[in-house]
């Protein structure tokens, strides 16, 4: 039986090349005009690309999203009739790179000396070690296990927080997410990997953000919707050794005239700590499409009802 493919993506062509490359047996690419919507029983699709246009997929039996995050596309009010999977184990690398990036850099204290630098000052400062620290990572999911396996090399001890606190390899202790209160004041370093669920929602709200030490760093790299955004800028401002990098948020691209811009403790990066790159995004789809034509359960299968 062949089996239609409908792209919905920013990148069209490329991944078209890309899976024509790998001859797939019974599927048929269809083009870029509106009648595939219709005919298509395979989407593979942006999520927030394909949500306007899930009711008019008629045949569609299988959508592989090329995000992890699949909110656009699991709300109560959306069709549920077809198997939904996204993207994992790619993207854990990428958000460690990210995370240390700029947590090694802020620790090591390189925007001081770039301006001591410019300025042709030799001052020694007081950096701190990572060694001994305390990450606590909001999330205990495949990205969350990368990051807490990349903070055990630097010596750091690791807490994960997920909604059953099941133990999970590279975490030092896993606890409720429901315990959020009491691990706050203890973290030097604080990473959301969170998705968005209504259980998520504002889950870093102003109340939170207070229990944060002095000089702790937060991280945003989830969803933007378990910030409360307003409520850190405030903070941020009245905590200056206090830090924070956010790279997603509610509203994307994040309006111009939200106060974070203005808090120089603040690092604001455009949604890029983890892209996902079209080669390895087509390997998971061709891994699933051979378990598909064999009718055997597909990989990263996402639960409509959790939404992820």
């Amino acid at each position: 039986m062949a089996h239609k493919l409908l792209l919905l993506t920013q990148e069209n062509d490329k991944y078209r090349k890309l899976l024509t490359d790998y001859n797939l047996p019974d599927l048929i690419i269809l083009g870029d005009d509106p009648s595939s919507i219709c005919e298509a029983n395979i989407w593979f699709a942006e999520p927030q690309l394909a949500a306007p246009l899930l009711n008019l997929g008629s045949e569609l039996q299988w959508l592989q999203s090329t995000f992890a995050g699949v909110d656009k596309i699991t709300g109560s009010r959306q069709r549920r009739d077809y198997s939904l999977t996204n993207i994992k184990g790619i993207f854990g690398p990428l958000m460690s790179e990210y995370l240390f990036g700029y947590l090694l850099a802020h620790q090591r204290e390189h925007a001081k000396y770039k301006q001591q630098q410019l300025q042709q000052h030799w001052a020694p400062g007081s950096y701190r070690t990572l060694q001994g620290q305390q990450l606590l990572l909001l999330g205990t999911g495949s990205i969350a296990q990368h990051i807490a396996q990349t903070a055990k090399h630097f010596g750091m001890k690791v807490t994960g927080l997920s909604k059953t606190g099941t133990v999970k390899p590279y975490f030092d202790h896993v606890d409720t997410i429901e315990h959020l209160a009491e691990h706050l004041p203890n973290a030097q370093a604080v990473a959301s990997i969170l998705p968005n669920t209504l259980d998520t929602e504002n889950i870093l709200n102003k109340s939170m953000l207070a229990l944060l030490p002095a000089e702790s760093v937060l991280f945003n790299l989830g969803r933007g919707n378990v910030l409360d955004l307003d409520a850190l800028a405030s903070q941020l401002q009245v905590q200056p050794l206090q830090h924070a990098v956010l790279d997603v948020f509610n509203q994307e691209p994040l309006p111009s005239e939200h106060a974070i811009w203005q808090c120089p403790n603040a690092i604001i990066t455009p949604h890029i700590a983890a892209p996902s790159f079209p080669e390895q995004v087509v390997e998971v789809f061709v891994e699933n499409f051979h378990l598909w034509r064999q009718q055997q359960p597909l990989n990263h299968q996402v639960d409509f009802i959790k939404g992820y």
